[in-house]
């Protein structure tokens, strides 16, 4: 520990370098439950690559594993600390260093907060479309790490899809630059893509290039009204059967609109089994969310409203942004699970989640980007009750089987950690898994990066 210290006092100033504690632990973990954290031997808090080059080169030496933070707030626990560990959280790697309107790009630190990024890029007439729920804290770094999705996916894609390039440094300290700033580029294996969705093990991101869209016309929302999940998923299928390509389609259960509006009086209708909301940003949408209304009226919606003006839609947007905070209220914890899809099975996955919430005799809510066929059930239970926890913790396994057994995914967005290692493997089977960590090595060959994650 004194060893550690000492190398690493020599590249960083004292407020840099934590050790206390009682500080530390607030950086043990991120937000995810039933993740098992370590306690660090220190925080390190980096401004510069060179800084982070210092830290990557004296783990090497010394042999000390190091655990990539962005703002803590994943869901998986790939943030977690393991014992020992220097924890390098990059938070205040925070600069935009240059936005583009010609060659559509920005280029930015890791610690840049994603709605920061938006706001700045806006003011340029342009538009960085991941838009994942924790946005006003959320760090451009941790979106690359998880593979952040978010809103807007349905029809501008997930954060994969806008990393033209990054600088990373690797484990043993060296830089490595990948991609490129043009809008083309074929040249050698993809390595951007394969950093994106790491979650910090196989180096660390000090500078992304990303690729920006026109700012779009606001958008107007339609809100309807369905009897039982099942209409509002067949609403679901028939808009996207018919091509439309809405900006945001989003559905609700009604135990998270019942929670939202005990959390916040929003005067959702307390009477529907799920609410789906569907956006478009083309330049006529009153025209498209009419086209829209009529399909959820023939899939057996009992009313819809659509939004006059983009006042409106923002209300309703930020009643299915607080979903999940909503929901965190139901019990004194949670489980967020996050799995994804096929749209044509999404009427089968809420059906068969109801299923287990009675099987286990718990309250799951169910907030989903239905456009993509991501599921958000959310497992709400009493910590404090032994076998009430053990009861949300077999749900959890319950909902990520039956994703599978419909064709789907453990993870649409928030990742695999410490949470999902487990379902990692069953997904992938064993050659999936070999591979993986053959990958895993010809980077990390002393396996110092975020150990413990993945598999």
């Amino acid at each position: 520990m004194s060893d550690l210290l000492e190398r690493l006092r020599t590249e960083f100033p004292a407020e840099a370098l934590i050790t206390d504690p009682d500080v530390t632990a607030s950086y043990a973990h991120d937000m995810a439950s039933f993740c098992e954290a370590g306690t660090p031997a220190v925080v390190v808090l980096p401004r510069t690559v060179e800084q982070v080059q210092h830290v990557m080169r004296t783990a090497t030496a010394l042999r000390v594993p190091v655990v990539p933070q962005g703002a803590r707030t994943g869901l998986s626990g790939a943030a977690n600390a393991s014992d020992g560990c220097i924890v390098l959280s990059l938070v205040k790697m925070d600069r935009i260093l240059e936005i583009s309107p010609v060659d559509r790009i920005a280029v930015v630190e890791p610690g840049v907060i994603n709605a920061v990024l938006s706001r700045a890029v806006n003011e340029h007439g342009l538009y960085y479309p991941p838009d994942p729920s924790s946005w006003e804290t959320c760090t451009i770094g941790g979106n690359i790490g998880t593979a952040s999705g978010g809103l807007c996916c349905v029809k501008y894609g997930v954060t994969a899809e806008y990393v033209l390039g990054l600088e990373v440094v690797l484990a043993d300290g060296r830089l490595l630059t990948t991609g490129r700033r043009t809008a083309k580029g074929v040249a050698g294996y993809d390595l951007t893509r394969l950093f994106v969705g790491s979650e910090g093990s196989l180096g660390i991101v000090v500078k992304a290039v990303l690729a920006l869209k026109p700012q779009p016309p606001q958008q107007l929302v339609l809100a309807a009204e369905f009897p039982s999940a099942a209409a509002a998923c067949d609403a679901v299928c028939r808009i996207m059967e018919r091509g439309h390509t809405p900006s945001l389609l989003e559905l609700m259960d009604r135990t998270t609109v019942r929670a939202v509006n005990e959390l916040a009086s929003m005067g959702l209708p307390e009477t529907t089994e799920a609410l789906l909301l569907c956006a478009f940003d083309t330049p006529d949408p009153a025209a498209d969310l009419a086209a829209v209304g009529a399909l959820c009226t023939a899939a057996g919606a009992t009313e819809v409203v659509p939004a006059d003006n983009p006042a409106e839609s923002e209300l309703l947007l930020q009643a299915r942004r607080m979903s999940l905070t909503a929901l965190e209220t139901v019990k004194s914890a949670t489980m967020i699970d996050d799995v994804c899809v096929p749209r044509s099975r999404l009427g089968a996955m809420l059906e068969g989640t109801a299923a287990i919430a009675e099987e286990y005799g718990l309250t799951i809510g169910v907030c989903s980007h239905a456009g993509d066929g991501n599921t958000h059930p959310v497992v709400c239970f009493d910590h404090t009750d032994p076998d009430e926890s053990r009861r949300a913790r077999e749900s959890f396994d319950a909902i990520m089987a039956l994703g599978l057994e419909l064709g789907g995914t453990i993870t649409g967005e928030h990742g695999v950690g410490v949470l999902k290692k487990e379902w990692l493997a069953r997904e992938l089977g064993e050659t999936g898994i070999e591979l993986q960590r053959g990958i895993k090595a010809a980077f990390d060959p002393l396996g110092l990066l975020n150990p413990g994650k993945l598999f």
